[in-house]
Formats: structure tokens, C-alpha cells, sequence
């Protein structure tokens, strides 16, 4: 099915014309509908007649929030090249990879970075594009807004293959790995869309104004079509500072925004906070990573019952399960608060064993679903794609089971599972009964060697400050919770665990340290 895009959006940028629909904070842009609509065609005929960017060709964006928001689905479906969007905020080393593997024609990239990226990325003959004047100026070097002054408002008229052509690529968060690259055409970004309004509890409206200080390159995106198609604003913030952040939602009245559970128990103890006016928020989505429960408690009696839990992926745009504000108030009672909520309409989901085939109902397995989100494959990756796609069908990698309400429970990642003794451990759930205690912060859970039974669990633990602690106090507090076997047998205090860029503690960094020198290794 061919469909133009452009003439999609063009319908609600009449129906909202002058309301506000894009504010990016630092740089203080503000646009309207009809603004942006008219901007992003103008990028899009730019990209296709200055920068002959074509069918086939890609171009890559190293920027943060506010430029990112200038180059997101609604330019990059308006266009013929794949959009290749990648985290600013990750190391040099993986950009480079990125670049050598999906070779881009075009980067566009945010001025701080030139010093470091300009030659590297000349050497491999890709023309570069800064988002503000360059000073000095480089030969060879565009500036962004010098290429889009001339260029035509007019519809860019491309009709794309709704269900076949490639328009954005985006790299997997790597917490088990090496990221992959994700390929996704207009049809997975409608039905992350479409399905966000088929929800009872509805999110999103013309009074939504939903800020994004999660990277809009990868989870903040999810909500970037949705707010816009109901005529809400989205609203970008650059840094990952909950002090700015909650200065913007007074200032902007924001009422929906999305933070990784690690950020909300930062934002508990930020004392500076109590004095923002936070009222006007109606909706955080959280994600990425179980919530301690323990810590939801406490965050709901801070601001209210705004929290819905979205379970996702990069391989897969719409939300697979969905933990409601009303699931946030009967869940103590029915034990689903641990889940990751009801199963989003129009998921399949099925519960497999090792062979593929479908457990009963209540029985843990790994978790696979197929939905118009689900990605074909990923991008020049068959192994990849072979290995974790069957019939349509991703293989998350998640372990869990469905109860007899249809709320999805999480048990673990695959390879996180801790084989100790015969005994399955899942890592999660320990971090959960570490999380519990008023004075750990964060913790992260990992089978280390052990010669008689295979490993053992240990734990790496972040005190809160200001708190102290004993290591025997924490593995009897998870003894009472969970039982002897389950308990670590080791802790380690660590001043800082490693995260992803959006905030996941990267287990496998952990396990590194304790594995690189075994010949038999996990994970």
C-alpha cells in the first residue's frame, strides 16, 4: 500500500493550525502546526534536493532532543532516505561502529561534537551538517539552516510502500550485547500510534503536553506521533537533570513524560523538588527496567496515581503490555503490580519453551510477540534475524507468563537467570528485594563462578547517602522476602553501577568482571 505522508499530517496540521505542537527548551523554538508542518516539508525537499538523498541512501543523527525533534518521524516519513537515528549520548567508539556498518551518506550532527567527529567522519567520504553556525567556519561543512532557508514548503510528494520501504533504522540499547540495528517502515510507526488510542484509560489529547528528557532517538519516541496526531504538544529537554526537569513541567504544565524507574528514585530524593509546582502532571509512563514496588509506593504518595507501567521494545514500536492507573490502585490487593500490565490490543503474545513450543497459560517461558509494530529483520543482520524472529513472531528474550487476567508478568531476561545449584535465580527479583530496603539505591544482581554449584548469586549494591548498611543485614533482608536459596551470598558496595545512556543498569558490564577469565561462561 503506497501512502504519502506528508498529505497525512498536512490533515492535522489544518485541524490544529495555531495551536502549539513542538517546543524545544534550551534553543526556545516554538512552532505551531502549521509551522512545523511547512519546516519539516521544507527539510525533507531540502535532504532530497541539496543533499540528494535518495531511495536507498541513509543519513545519520548524532543530536540531542531539540534537533532530533526537527528530523523525527514527521520529517523522516515525509522523505525517500532511511533516517538513522542513534543516541548522542553514546561513546565515540560505538558512533563509529554504527557509521561503518550502516554507512550513511549524511550526518547530521550537533556542533559540540565537530572537534572530535568532523575528520573522522570526512575520512569515510560523508558529507557532515551542524545545527548552528559553525565557528570557525570548516571547508566541507554545511550548516543546517543555511541548507533549509531556500528550500520549497511545498508537500515533498514521496509515496512511500507503507509496509516495505525502510525509512528510520534505529540500534538496539546493547544490555545483553552488541546493539542491532532495528528497520522500520510507516506502517510500524502508525500502529504505535493507532494502538495508544484503542486503550480504555486514553493518554493523550489536544491538552497533552508531553516532555521528553529520555532521548526522543529511541523510548521517548514512542509517544512523539501520538500526542501530535491528537493536536498535544510535545516539548524537549536536552539534559537528564531532574532539578530542569521539574522547573519545565511547572513552567510548560506539562502532564505526560516518561522516566526510566532508576530517574524516579532519583527524583524521590531530590529534596529541591517539593518546592515545584508538579500538579499539572496527569501521566509518567515508566519502563526500560522493573520498578521496585517499595519504591512506587512511595512515589505514587509523592505525586499521585499518574503511573502507568509500558512494557516494550526497540524490535517491536507498540506498547505489549500496559500497567493502568487503574491497575496501579487494585494491584497490591491482586498482586499485579509486580506485572507488566494487560496485553495491548492488537499483541500477540505467546509463552514458549526451549523448542518453541507454547506453555499453558501460568507456565514462565520466554515471551514472543508479533503486532504491526514488530520489524521484519533486522538491518544487514540475517543471523541476527534468524535467531530472534521466527514466523513473524520476535523472540524478546524475556522470560515470563500470562496469569488468567492477561497481565504479563516478567520473570527476567533469559540470560540473566542464575543456575545455582540446580535452582533458578532471576536476577530481577532479588534486585527488587534489595531495592526494598530504605537504604539501597540501586543494586544489580549476577551469577558469579562458583566450582561446586556452577554460581552463585552476588550482588553489587548502591547505598543511598547518607545511608549505611551491612552487607549481612541486606542477604537477611532478602531471605525474609524471598527465601535462603534466592538470597546472594556476596555483596560488593559500589559507589556507581553502570548505565545505559537512558538509564538501564547494564548487567553484562557487571558479569564481565567476573566471568572474562572462565572458559565456561554465562550470558
Amino acid at each position: 500500500m503506497k501512502m504519502n505522508f506528508a498529505r497525512i499530517l498536512g490533515y492535522t496540521a489544518l485541524q490544529y493550525a495555531n495551536n502549539e505542537a513542538l517546543v524545544n527548551i534550551e534553543r526556545q523554538r516554538r512552532y505551531t502546526f502549521r509551522e512545523l508542518h511547512l519546516l519539516t516539508n521544507r527539510i525533507a525537499n531540502m535532504m532530497r534536493e541539496r543533499l540528494n538523498l535518495r531511495r536507498g541512501d541513509a543519513y545519520m543523527c548524532l543530536l540531542e532532543n531539540d534537533n532530533m525533534a526537527l528530523l523525527h518521524a514527521w520529517t523522516a516519513l515525509k522523505g525517500e532516505a532511511g533516517a538513522v537515528y542513534t543516541n548522542f549520548r553514546d561513546s565515540i567508539e560505538e558512533h563509529c561502529w554504527q557509521m561503518d556498518f550502516i554507512k550513511p551518506k549524511v550526518v547530521f550532527i550537533e556542533n559540540t561534537l565537530l572537534e572530535r567527529y568532523f575528520d573522522l567522519l570526512t575520512q569515510r567520504g560523508i558529507t557532515v551538517v551542524c545545527m548552528d553556525p559553525p565557528a570557525p567556519p570548516r571547508e566541507g561543512l554545511h550548516n543546517f539552516w543555511d541548507l533549509v532557508a531556500d528550500s520549497s514548503e511545498a508537500n515533498p510528494d514521496v509515496e512511500s510502500d507503507a509496509f516495505n520501504d525502510v525509512l528510520i533504522y534505529r540500534f538496539t540499547g546493547g544490555t545483553t550485547g552488541r546493539s542491532k540495528c532495528a528497520q522500520y517502515t510507516i506502517d510500524n510507526w502508525m500502529a504505535m500510534r493507532d494502538a495508544s488510542y484503542f486503550e480504555n484509560e486514553q493518554y493523550f489529547s489536544e491538552h497533552t503536553r508531553n516532555l521528553h528528557m529520555a532521548p526522543v532517538s529511541h523510548a521517548s519516541g514512542f509517544s512523539i506521533l501520538s500526542t501530535f496526531f491528537r493536536g498535544g504538544c510535545n516539548v524537549t529537554q536536552n539534559l537528564p537533570d531532574l532539578r530542569q526537569w521539574s522547573l519545565n513541567v511547572q513552567t510548560e504544565k506539562i502532564t505526560n513524560a516518561l522516566l526510566v524507574p532508576t530517574l524516579i528514585y532519583r527524583l524521590l530524593e531530590v529534596k529541591e523538588i517539593a518546592g515545584y509546582d508538579l500538579s499539572s502532571l496527569t501521566t509518567i509512563f515508566y519502563g526500560g527496567s522493573p520498578m521496585s514496588p517499595a519504591k512506587l509506593k512511595l512515589a505514587q504518595e509523592r505525586f499521585g496515581n499518574v503511573f502507568t507501567q509500558i512494557y516494550g521494545a526497540t524490535e517491536c514500536l507498540q506498547m505489549v503490555g500496559i500497567l493502568s492507573k487503574a491497575d496501579h490502585l487494585t494491584g497490591v490487593a491482586t498482586g499485579r503490580l509486580a506485572s507488566a500490565g494487560q496485553v495491548g490490543t492488537g499483541i500477540e503474545v505467546k509463552i514458549v519453551d526451549e523448542d518453541g513450543n507454547e506453555v499453558p497459560q501460568g507456565q514462565t517461558g520466554e515471551i514472543w510477540v508479533r503486532c504491526r509494530g514488530t520489524i521484519g529483520a533486522y538491518f544487514h543482520n540475517p543471523e541476527g534475524t534468524a535467531a530472534e524472529f521466527s514466523n513473524g513472531f520476535w523472540k524478546s528474550g524475556d522470560l515470563g507468563y500470562l496469569d488468567d487476567g492477561g497481565y504479563l508478568f516478567i520473570v527476567d531476561r533469559k540470560k540473566d537467570m542464575i543456575i545455582t545449584g540446580g535452582f533458578n535465580v532471576y536476577a530481577v527479583e532479588v534486585e527488587a528485594a534489595l531495592s526494598s530496603h530504605p537504604a539501597v539505591e540501586n543494586a544489580a544482581v549476577v551469577g558469579v563462578p562458583h566450582v561446586e554449584w556452577g554460581e552463585t548469586v552476588h550482588a553489587e549494591v548502591l547505598v543511598r547517602a547518607g545511608s549505611e548498611v551491612s552487607a549481612e543485614e541486606l542477604i537477611e533482608h532478602v531471605k525474609g522476602l524471598l527465601g535462603r536459596f534466592k538470597a546472594p551470598k556476596n555483596i560488593s558496595f559500589v559507589e556507581a553501577l553502570p548505565l545505559s545512556p537512558v538509564g538501564k543498569v547494564l548487567r553484562r558490564h557487571v558479569r564481565e568482571k567476573y566471568w572474562k577469565d572462565q572458559t565456561r561462561r554465562i550470558g
